[in-house]
């Protein structure tokens, strides 16, 4: 969910004084582009190795590594968004790679082929926000930023008491996991709003280019693609997952 994210890095860059940095120091769009598919390789190896381990059998260091990559991927995702820290950045697309991997092990172990298909739909949603922000189609207004921004923060508190309740009273939030009508609509939504948060992503690094911020926000334009693409595929696996239940 990186709007946030994104949010406190425009406000930051209301200070940076663009004039004191030459023209090859600072950020270009072509390199964020490149510095996140080089993170995406990176995390796709990961991914493959945790995958690996759940095929071989090896379930405790795939289950370890899972949760340790969930739990310190979230760590340093606030660590970079808040103290925006670069070189963590590598590490945190490990993280997810590990966390990545052994979901969608588990998830092809339930429903065969159904990896496949989130990386089609993730894919399909990226290229179609591309389309639709290149062409202006959906506008970045303040409006709309607003609204996705809030939207995706609902959703992160729903998401946290579900957590809460899982771990101390047993209980999950019922609509967000009910393979049911309202549960697959909620789905839906969620995963509308993580493509939304794309064009959001799009807009900072177009943005951040046009503005010269210095050349290691380049980085950070990168680790928030990287959140929201994570988050889609995420939820757009839930949703199929919920349709095979069915």
């Amino acid at each position: 969910m990186s709007n946030p994210i994104f949010k406190k890095l425009e406000s930051d860059s209301e200070y940076v004084n663009t004039a004191a940095y030459p023209q090859n120091s600072v950020m270009t769009v072509d390199g964020t582009l490149q510095i996140t598919g080089v993170m995406g390789l990176v995390m796709a190896a990961a991914a493959y190795y945790t995958w690996s381990r759940f095929s071989l059998g090896y379930m405790d260091i795939a289950t370890m590594l899972t949760g340790l990559g969930a739990i310190i991927g979230f760590v340093l995702a606030l660590i970079i968004s808040f103290a925006k820290i670069k070189y963590l950045v590598p590490f945190y697309a490990v993280c997810e790679g590990f966390f990545l991997g052994g979901i969608s092990a588990s998830f092809e172990a339930s429903y065969p082929g159904i990896v496949s298909q989130a990386i089609a739909g993730t894919f399909a949603a990226l290229f179609a926000m591309i389309i639709l922000y290149r062409f202006k189609l959906i506008t970045c207004t303040e409006k709309f930023r607003s609204t996705v921004i809030t939207a995706t923060i609902t959703i992160a508190g729903v998401y946290l008491i579900d957590i809460i309740g899982r771990l101390i009273f047993h209980h999950s939030v019922p609509i967000i996991n009910s393979a049911s009508p309202a549960g697959l609509l909620v789905s839906v939504i969620i995963v509308i709003v993580a493509a939304l948060n794309l064009i959001l992503d799009f807009d900072f690094i177009e943005k951040g280019s046009q503005m010269m911020l210095p050349k290691d926000y380049e980085w950070f334009g990168a680790f928030g693609l990287m959140v929201t693409i994570v988050w889609l595929y995420v939820e757009i696996l839930r949703l199929l997952a919920k349709l095979q239940r069915r």
